[in-house]
């Protein structure tokens, strides 16, 4: 698929230079010695080009929510319109007619335009409705690393002096003698010292930005190698994670794609409906009236990995080593390695949508799941572009019960799903926090975020299979 649309706009190039009349005339005018059996052949010939190239240029057909086909709006063409304003590197042609440029051969755009004497035309309504419930979420504006041009030293003496000052707090929540000004030690006094050394944590994470960020929301599902009071605060960054300016979010996809907002989308919602540790999503309208979300990556994020990952294999190793940390009965170093695999396969949003594909194929025939739909067209690797299928977030108990859904049901189908993602597909969702599991209007399980997917091989997933069917069989020996 992705080989297709990247000759698109080679193919559409070809067809409007194309003439089936012309060409045939060509051939009579240079060929009049040839006979009418090898002019129908060439007839045919020409024919069978039409029909190939013409195949090619069609977009795949896209199935959309409930079987509804989506018509792709094909950006070449698109991106044909721009005007010379709009992106630098237009292919407007430099002719000047009376101060202004024509632009694809006959549309006039003046260079400094008047503005005319006329009445304002009305508004068009706007298709996207407000998201009940939505906050403004907060900027990141304060905060060092949203700044691409990070200094490699700071920001090393950042992550360092943020390790020591976490070790330092717990010596001192698991040493006794530093209860004694506070009466002595009780397990409650230290439960509420590493409840204010977590949401220091917290807030520290926040502050070194992305990669902890990542690295946090990770680890909170690690209940085995930290206390509840860790764990707790950590999921808090699941979601509320600062956004980024607007400005760089246009300014970002109109460099990943090509092509202006103006031309790419219809209406494009300023507002993010969610901000992640990568990335964040916007709300958007195509030139067809399908409503997507755009989910555009943090400017700068490669180099900010490169910078952390060197620091945190030399914490990785220290963590190692250190008895009190765990030693050798924790492996750091395989959990190092994992995270720095993980992030770096989250940063390639082309890899996402083949994997966000993928999971869709595997779940084509199941209606109670549901994996929204790629648009390839509004796809790069740093902007990925999804169908919108809103829902309720799998842990708002209270609107699941407001809606009425039977819980016990979402909760067979959501083991179901697993089971069928591990024991018969061997590919699964590896990220399943309630941020990126949500319920539909009629009960379905919405999935979001395929950055981070499993594959399990076939021997180890008849293992697992013949290990699950024992249990449920309570076959001891087996």
């Amino acid at each position: 698929m992705a080989a297709i649309l990247a000759s698109h706009g080679c193919c559409c190039r070809t067809l409007d230079n194309l003439s089936f009349s012309g060409s045939l005339t060509n051939y009579c005018k240079y060929n009049e010695n040839y006979g009418n059996n090898h002019l129908l052949k060439t007839r045919k010939i020409h024919t069978r080009r039409i029909k190939a190239e013409t195949q090619e240029r069609e977009l795949p057909a896209v199935v959309g929510r409930h079987g509804r086909v989506i018509e792709m709006v094909n950006t070449t063409e698109r991106r044909k319109l721009m005007l010379p304003e709009n992106v630098n590197g237009s292919s407007a042609k430099k002719n000047d007619v009376n101060g202004g440029i024509l632009v694809n051969g006959g549309i006039l755009v003046r260079r400094n335009p008047t503005p005319l004497l006329l009445a304002s035309p009305m508004p068009k309504p706007k298709q996207l409705r407000p998201i009940e419930g939505l906050k403004a979420l907060p900027s990141d504006e304060g905060f060092s690393w949203a700044n691409e041009n990070y200094n490699s030293t700071q920001r090393t003496i950042d992550v360092w002096s943020s390790v020591f000052s976490l070790r330092v707090r717990i010596l001192f929540d698991d040493s006794k003698w530093t209860y004694i000004a506070e009466g002595g030690f009780t397990e409650e006094k230290q439960r509420k010292r590493r409840r204010k050394t977590a949401s220091w944590l917290r807030e520290r994470v926040l502050q070194l930005g992305p990669t902890l960020i990542k690295l946090g929301q990770i680890l909170s599902t690690r209940s085995d190698i930290f206390p509840k009071e860790y764990v707790d605060e950590l999921s808090k960054l699941q979601d509320r994670v600062p956004a980024f300016s607007t400005v760089k979010v246009k300014n970002f996809i109109e460099r990943e794609l090509g092509a202006g907002i103006n031309v790419l989308f219809k209406e494009f919602e300023d507002q993010p409906i969610a901000a992640a540790s990568l990335g964040q999503v916007h709300r958007a309208v195509l030139q067809n009236g399908e409503t997507v979300i755009v989910k555009v990556q943090r400017p700068g994020l490669k180099k900010l990995f490169d910078i952390d990952l060197k620091n945190f294999k030399l914490i990785a190793q220290w963590f190692q080593t250190s008895e009190s940390l765990g030693g050798p009965a924790r492996d750091w170093m395989g959990i190092y390695d994992e995270c720095a695999k993980i992030l770096y396969e989250e940063i390639d949003y082309i890899q996402e949508a083949k994997n966000a594909d993928r999971l869709r194929r595997d779940f084509r025939n199941i209606k109670w799941v549901r994996v929204p739909v790629v648009f390839w067209e509004y796809t790069a690797t740093k902007v990925l572009t999804l169908e919108y299928v809103p829902g309720i977030k799998i842990n708002q108990l209270d609107k699941i019960d407001a809606r009425g859904y039977d819980r016990s049901k979402i909760s067979s189908r959501a083991i179901e799903a697993f089971l069928i993602q591990i024991l018969k597909n061997g590919f699964f969702h590896a990220d399943p926090h309630p941020g990126n599991v949500a319920i539909d209007r009629d009960g379905a399980i919405i999935y979001y975020d395929f950055g981070m997917m499993g594959e399990i091989k076939s021997s180890t997933r008849d293992t697992l299979l013949q290990l699950f069917y024992s249990v449920y069989e309570k076959d001891i020996k087996k």
